[in-house]
């Protein structure tokens, strides 16, 4: 059975018993900060579990693709651990239990897949009764196949909160996948029992105490691995033998040489990696050196490791992710509409790591020879810092690099360097930010402010909340530093990029002077500001007043952004999405994905068709809608940020754009005036940034431009207009009498070495000739040493010149002496010190510099003995 079958039996069988069957939800969680990354099946769904969120059935069935790295370690050294796969899975929200569960998943198993009964194995946990008796009893499973496991195996919880048993469905292999072990059964550690259906029963809640209480509304969440019941189904021993898989790996098995291609772990490993990396970045992770994106840059540089170790040449990750896309878009069509997007962000990686891995490697086999030398088995932690900061090699990948060698990483030392790096970074890059400490909005819990800022600038409303110097207070007085939760706001509270609102808040007793608005980590809208006159009290009745004119600057930012990204998907591809932006009253900076820079031409095209929009005057309008109405009429969003599946508002332009938005915008694109792009500049590894003016600022900029071009025009004694004819007169004139002076200074040169050739020496037989001469640049200097080199064949040149208070040196040595041992990089090294500098190159050429003018003569003298001792180290 083909694994496209098994996936849409399983959804199709529980479609049938009246389940719900969702989509996959993107690797990102959306509405999870605690997860990196999806990692099972019931993740996306947890909200349903906790009971934050009403779910949208009792019943729900998915395919969820996940990735999950714990077992990155294990992966290609066994058949069945991997870190991307797929998680078929049926949920019950307090509706059905274990019967129900057992019986549906013992009957898809084996009346739907048609699976052996005598290669099927169950467990369940230790001292779950119930659940023995509905397979031994009902189901009709002989006791000797159902196997108790303990608590680390058949027992789900994860620290305080839900939690239960187990049950599991094996599917045995054989005997040839096995370890020959005469222990061998049901949860031992190799490949021969395989797990293909694990069945959570939450049924308690671990308290504080340890104890365990028996939940009112019983879950469950069950996880089939696709990948695993395709072993199953078409009787293989590892995944790397499925029909969705086994393409990829005869991909590399025929770009690996033929003489290495019995490497079956580095195959595996370039197999199964190439499938996680295109998945993650089709569902917008960008390779970073945190986060998520490390998940997906450890992957792609470890699979580029092993592919170099295999000796398969060029971008092959680039060309595998092709492959992927290839096979699994019927299911992810994702990955289709991304294709080009995914092959330039792994291509870039790729390239990225290959320029660096060859010379890394060289660095850490120096460090191994070393530790070998020394007897140490400990990398120390700054060491293997430096080849993470570097040279880009991730942590795991030298640690799994020294494993090989029996060696081990300080771990301890790297983070201290890495933590020292990040505060270094923190410090450099501190902002003001909004909430800070959050326990002191403890007292404010359960206190809501309706927001009303779409609508007015001015909202009468109620002091609810106030905070003195971080001290709840029941009033403020004049010169308090305050923060102020009201019941009803139209300040906007800093989010999706843009700035927070400032303006008063008046009362009958005082003033309040608000500096910025923010979101509390609970979601409350703080006003921080001053208390400028008089006082303010909870309870009392205000008027809080948003300063207009810069709000509405702020709306025309905000909406140029919609205009910009929608350009950028035009010119550039539907690849493009925002990953971050600033919304301020006169600027915005716009990050998003792309793997070039700009030409000058794409960015007039872009900020061409801001304006043109801006120009047609369209519409701007706030709707609310359903996520799915949304979609359908192409709005785009941000990949992590939460939506939920009721109502989401989306904010158009016209036809021209639709976007998920809860910011603030103009009601018509004529409002913003001028747009002009400032910058284009790249911020990391297929990330750009975009900062550009609007409305007045946008004006101001072109004005500048335009007198900096008068200023010229009139230096040029030329009008605007004809400064480009002037400027080209000027730069001809220019070049030719650069050219003259140069030609000056090698005949200057020439003159000048020719008196320096009395200065020649014989030292040992060797042409020696060291002198100061006159140059005002190391290129004339190293012009006179050419000279040199072109009069005398077989020659030492060391050259000395001061400019501006300052040493230039330059040395020279012929290859027929370089072959005898003198090396230029060597003596100017020894001159360079005595004149208080340094310099290096190689042994044909070098140059230096130094500070100790009056040391000159003497360190030129010196050449002649650095030349002999140089011949009698070799002879």
């Amino acid at each position: 059975m083909q694994s496209s079958t098994i996936r849409q039996y399983f959804l199709d069988y529980f479609s049938s018993k009246e389940h719900l069957i969702m989509p996959s939800f993107p690797l990102i969680p959306q509405s999870d900060p605690t997860l990196l990354l999806v990692g099972a099946g019931m993740a996306p769904l947890k909200p349903y579990f906790t009971g934050e969120k009403k779910p949208p059935h009792p019943r729900v069935a998915t395919c969820q693709k996940c990735v999950r790295t714990p077992d990155i370690d294990r992966v290609g050294h066994t058949g069945r651990h991997a870190t991307f796969f797929e998680m078929l899975g049926n949920f019950s929200f307090g509706d059905y239990f274990k019967e129900e569960a057992i019986a549906w998943a013992w009957d898809l198993v084996l009346n739907g897949y048609r699976l052996p009964k005598d290669r099927l194995w169950v467990s369940i946990y230790l001292d779950d009764d119930e659940a023995f008796k509905i397979w031994n009893e009902n189901i009709g499973i002989p006791a000797d196949r159902i196997i108790r496991l303990g608590k680390e195996d058949n027992f789900w919880e994860i620290g305080l909160g839900p939690c239960g048993p187990c049950s599991e469905i094996y599917y045995d292999l054989g005997e040839e996948a096995g370890c020959d072990s005469p222990d061998c059964a049901v949860g031992c550690d190799c490949d021969r029992y395989l797990e293909i259906w694990n069945l959570v029963f939450t049924q308690f809640s671990r308290e504080p105490s340890g104890e365990l209480v028996e939940l009112k509304q019983k879950n469950i969440d069950t996880g089939a691995g696709l990948e695993r019941l395709a072993m199953a189904l078409q009787d293989v021993h590892s995944l790397y033998e499925i029909d969705m898989v086994k393409p990829l790996y005869d991909h590399f098995y025929s770009l690996a040489p033929a003489d290495r291609r019995k490497q079956e772990v580095p195959l595996r490993i370039l197999t199964e990696h190439s499938r996680g990396t295109s998945f993650l970045i089709a569902d917008g992770v960008i390779p970073s050196n945190e986060g998520r994106g490390y998940v997906l840059r450890r992957l792609l540089r470890r699979a580029v490791r092993y592919g170099k170790l295999l000796g398969i040449e060029g971008d092959f990750m680039t060309d595998a992710a092709s492959l992927v896309i290839d096979t699994m878009a019927s299911a992810y069509p994702e990955l289709d509409e991304r294709h080009e997007y995914i092959r330039q962000i792994v291509r870039l990686e790729e390239q990225k790591f290959q320029e660096t891995l060859t010379q890394g490697m060289e660095i850490l086999d120096g460090y191994i020879e070393k530790m070998s030398r020394q007897g140490d088995e400990v990398l120390p932690g700054e060491l293997a810092f430096k080849l993470y900061d570097t040279y880009g090699f991730p942590l795991d990948l030298t640690a799994e690099i020294l494993d090989e060698q029996g060696l081990h990483i300080d771990r301890d030392g790297f983070e201290s360097n890495l933590k020292m790096q990040q505060e270094r970074a923190r410090k450099a890059s501190r902002a003001v930010t909004g909430a800070g400490n959050e326990e002191k909005y403890k007292a404010a819990a359960g206190l809501e402010t309706e927001f009303t800022g779409y609508e007015t600038l001015k909202q009468e409303t109620k002091a609810l909340f106030l905070l003195v110097e971080d001290e709840s207070r029941s009033e403020a007085v004049k010169g308090d530093k305050i923060e102020i939760i009201l019941d009803k706001t139209p300040f906007y509270a800093e989010a999706g990029g843009q700035i927070g609102d400032i303006g008063m808040i008046e009362a009958g007793r005082g003033r309040i002077a608000v500096e910025n608005t923010f979101f509390s980590a609970s979601g409350q809208i703080i006003h921080r500001g001053v208390v400028e006159e008089g006082k303010i009290a909870i309870n009392d009745s205000v008027k809080a007043i948003v300063e207009g004119e810069r709000r509405r600057g702020i709306c025309r930012s905000h909406t140029s952004t919609h205009l910009l990204h929608r350009a950028l998907r035009n010119r550039l591809g539907d690849h493009v999405n925002q990953a971050g932006s600033l919304v301020a009253p006169d600027r915005i900076r716009f990050d998003f994905n792309h793997f070039a820079a700009l030409n000058r031409e794409q960015l007039l095209a872009i900020e061409e068709e801001v304006n043109k929009i801006a120009l047609e005057n369209v519409t701007v309008r706030a709707e609310e809608k359903t996520l799915e109405e949304a979609k359908e009429l192409g709005a785009t969003a941000l990949f992590a940020d939460k939506y939920e599946e009721s109502s989401v508002r989306m904010v158009s332009a016209g036809d021209y754009t639709h976007e998920l938005c809860g910011g603030t915008h103009v009601s018509s694109t004529g409002e913003i005036g001028l747009f002009k792009i400032a910058s284009e500049e790249g911020i990391g590894s297929g990330l750009r940034r975009i900062e550009a003016t609007v409305g007045m600022a946008a004006y101001r900029q072109t004005i500048e431009k335009e007198e900096i071009l008068q200023n010229i025009a009139l230096m040029l004694s030329t009008t605007e207009s004809r400064l480009d004819q002037k400027f080209n007169e000027h730069w001809a004139e220019y070049k030719q009498l650069l050219k003259s002076n140069q030609d000056l200074k090698q005949r200057l040169a020439a003159t000048e070495v020719k008196s320096l050739m009395s200065a020649l020496k014989k030292v040992d037989g060797v042409n020696v000739l060291s002198a100061s001469v006159t140059a005002d640049s190391i290129d004339s200097l190293r012009m006179a040493m050419d000279e040199v080199k072109s009069s005398v064949e077989s020659v030492v040149v060391v050259l000395g010149s001061v400019s501006d208070d300052k040493v230039m040196l330059v040395g020279s040595v012929s290859p027929d002496l370089v072959k005898r041992g003198i090396h230029a990089n060597k003596i100017i090294k020894e001159v360079a010190r005595q004149v208080g500098g340094g310099g290096g190159g190689k042994p044909e050429l070098a140059q230096a510099g130094g500070k100790d003018v009056s040391a000159l003569p003497a360190a030129i003298e010196s050449v002649e003995g650095l030349v002999r001792e140089q011949l009698e180290a070799v002879s």
